[in-house]
């Protein structure tokens, strides 16, 4: 049996490719089960985000044709559309690589957490499917516990690397409680978004988004329960805010001196936590010289994420060491099944051996035999029974010079 994992991700295909090789969740389960009728592959589960999409197979063969063809077939496309973008691992580079995943060392943002719960929704989906056996479903549970320990034994997810993650984490150093600040965020692209989604996380109190455009303010504060405003109402509402994050396409400042002077006052001077992540910039760089305003540029916050991203780094290198042994260990599992059929058979045979001679102890008892005479007669012929075959194998190892099995007898019997 090889244990297979085959995918593309964003390394190794643009987005148009992806899209198409993407399975939904909620059809995920009877795509698990159509997978698993592939007659050679005995497990299967299915990862599926926006970065990747990733098989994890059983298989009575290392060949991974009937996997390319069912692709191919399930997403009416060619293979040859898509086969250049494969990645392709095999036992140990599997398990291997299952364990990168999950840790975030193969990831885009280098030590990401969102990926261990995509692996989770894999393994849940997958189980459900009822398309997990055995040696996959050990191996999820062996993946999870090396990425526990990764992230508990170094600091690889403890530093913001995206500056919408820095911005709120200055925040959080500055106000003690997030919960009863109000967040004013200018714009409506993917850097707001994420500030969002994070104050949100972070248990923000009141978010607030303006944007040229009020439809898109509006269509990001709802997912937020925010309230959303146009530019033009920002001038009303900008005395609100203790938080004010701004990242716009804008070639000119939105916010001047005079008015976050203005709203300063209008807050009796109370502080004002300021990011700037626009570039050019939306706040004039003379806000920074008003005494209650804490201003800060997207270099400020990048210069955080740069060393982030060396301590991650740095971190991603004792989480290859932690993944070395925790392979290790998952191999020494996976081999140590190789012998437990020989050790069940080994037991079966034994117990019925002392089973037959048993009965036939017991039998001599209630026919009125010498309780110690049958006591005796009883081990003299166990013991026997269980060292006759063994005894057998050896002096035929012996006659045949095959003194490898006699010295693995040794080592198994433990005989000095």
């Amino acid at each position: 049996m090889t244990l297979l994992a085959v995918g593309i991700n964003y390394n190794t295909a643009p987005v148009a490719v992806r899209e198409r090789l993407a399975f939904p969740s909620d059809a995920l389960e009877a795509t698990l089960k159509n997978l698993w009728s592939i007659r050679e592959i005995s497990e299967a589960a299915i990862l599926s985000t926006c970065n990747r999409t990733e098989f994890y197979c059983q298989s009575d063969s290392d060949d991974q044709s009937s996997l390319v063809e069912w692709i191919a077939d399930t997403k009416k496309i060619k293979p040859a559309e898509f086969t250049p973008y494969l990645y392709s691992y095999k036992d140990s580079q599997s398990i291997r690589h299952m364990f990168r995943v999950a840790c975030g060392l193969d990831s885009m943002i280098l030590g990401e957490p969102q990926i261990l719960g995509q692996m989770k929704t894999a393994y849940h989906a997958a189980s459900q499917a009822g398309t997990l056996g055995r040696n996959l479903s050990k191996l999820f549970q062996h993946t999870f516990s090396a990425a526990k320990k990764v992230r508990t034994d170094t600091a690889i997810g403890s530093s913001p690397v995206s500056v919408a993650f820095a911005a709120v984490q200055l925040a959080q150093q500055i106000f003690d409680k997030l919960g009863d600040q109000t967040a004013l965020l200018i714009g409506a692209g993917e850097t707001i978004e994420l500030t969002a989604r994070h104050l949100f996380q972070h248990g923000i109190g009141r978010i607030i988004i303006a944007n040229r455009t009020y439809d898109k303010a509006h269509a990001l504060a709802t997912q937020f329960n925010g309230y959303a405003i146009s530019l033009a109402e920002l001038p009303n509402h900008l005395a609100e805010a203790d938080i004010v994050v701004s990242s716009t396409a804008s070639q000119l400042p939105i916010l001047g001196k005079g008015r976050v002077e203005s709203a300063i006052k209008i807050r009796k001077h109370k502080p004002m936590f300021m990011v700037d992540l626009a570039v050019p910039r939306d706040i004039e760089a003379e806000v920074g010289q008003l005494r209650d305003v804490y201003l800060y540029t997207v270099d400020d916050l990048q210069h955080t994420v740069n060393q982030n991203m060396d301590s991650r780094r740095r971190a991603a290198e004792q989480a290859e060491e932690i993944i070395d042994t925790q392979v290790e260990h998952f191999l020494a599992w996976l081999r140590s099944q190789g012998a437990q059929e020989t050790i069940r058979d080994y037991r079966t045979q034994a117990e019925k051996t002392r089973d037959e001679t048993l009965q036939r102890a017991l039998a001599q008892l209630n026919a009125g035999a010498n309780a110690e005479d049958v006591l005796q007669r009883l081990a003299y012929t166990l013991t026997n029974k269980l060292i006759h075959t063994p005894c057998a194998q050896l002096r035929d190892a012996g006659a045949n010079e095959r003194h490898d099995l006699i010295a693995a007898s040794r080592e198994i019997f433990k005989l000095r």
